[in-house]
């Protein structure tokens, strides 16, 4: 209900050519790890940045990590996408950047963690591979002892080693991602008891029609696109 109700407004405001009350404003850019939640030990920092270094020099491809101290009321996909236009990750023109990110300080069920991805690594870093890839490497560790700089180095290290695969090896992980993720909202849909009305599918496919065209009006620098799973949010929403 609540992303209806989000889309809904958005929707009135295209329509009537209203900008947001609030302008979006985001964490400066410092490097490939930015801690502005400052949740990250010193250790974890520079653990995580000489990771990263690494694998930009080695296959040209930029991952930044970063925390997140206030979404200021947006959704956090929302918040996605807008900071990776923000910051423009990745190589000039090539668009083969990603920000694997939390919000510590949302309310419970919208902090992430999520990763957002520029359109040249979406074959690699498929929204199949993002969600498994968070469900199984980082949420444990997150829902279990609240060890987000656990949580950062695993989603972090598994990141890497899909950028770092070989063609083969990458495609091979993606395709079962792809399967967990069938299996894993198969079981979830033959639980739920029954779909959405065909009626608020097609409302919401209007809607977000409208706000992607208005989007990608308004777009700048780099463009990117997130790497979105239901299990991605952090506690129960």
């Amino acid at each position: 209900m609540r992303l209806i109700q989000a889309l809904l407004a958005m929707l009135v405001a295209l329509l009537l050519g209203v900008a947001p009350a609030a302008a979006q404003t985001y964490p400066k850019f410092t490097g490939l790890v930015v801690d502005a939640a400052n949740v990250l030990p010193p250790a974890t920092k520079a653990d995580l940045t000489a990771k990263l270094e690494a694998l930009q020099k080695d296959t040209k491809r930029q991952l930044v990590v970063a925390t997140i101290p206030d979404l200021q009321g947006r959704e956090i996909e929302e918040y996605g996408v807008g900071l990776g236009r923000a910051w423009g990750v990745g190589l000039k023109d090539a668009n083969n950047g990603a920000i694997l990110f939390i919000a510590p300080n949302a309310p419970k069920g919208h902090r992430g963690p999520r990763l957002e991805v520029g359109y040249s690594l979406e074959p690699i870093l498929t929204d199949a591979f993002a969600g498994t890839m968070i469900r199984e490497k980082m949420m444990p560790k997150l829902t279990q002892s609240g060890d987000i700089a656990g949580a950062m180095e695993a989603g972090t290290d598994a990141v890497i080693a899909q950028l770092r695969a070989s063609p083969e090896e990458a495609k091979a992980n993606v395709d079962a991602a792809a399967a967990k993720f069938d299996k894993v909202h198969k079981r979830s849909a033959a639980g739920s008891g029954g779909g959405i009305p065909f009626g608020v599918i097609m409302i919401l496919f209007v809607i977000g029609f409208i706000v992607l065209s208005s989007l990608r009006r308004g777009r700048r620098g780099q463009e990117y696109r997130s790497g979105v799973a239901p299990a991605v949010l952090w506690g129960s929403g």
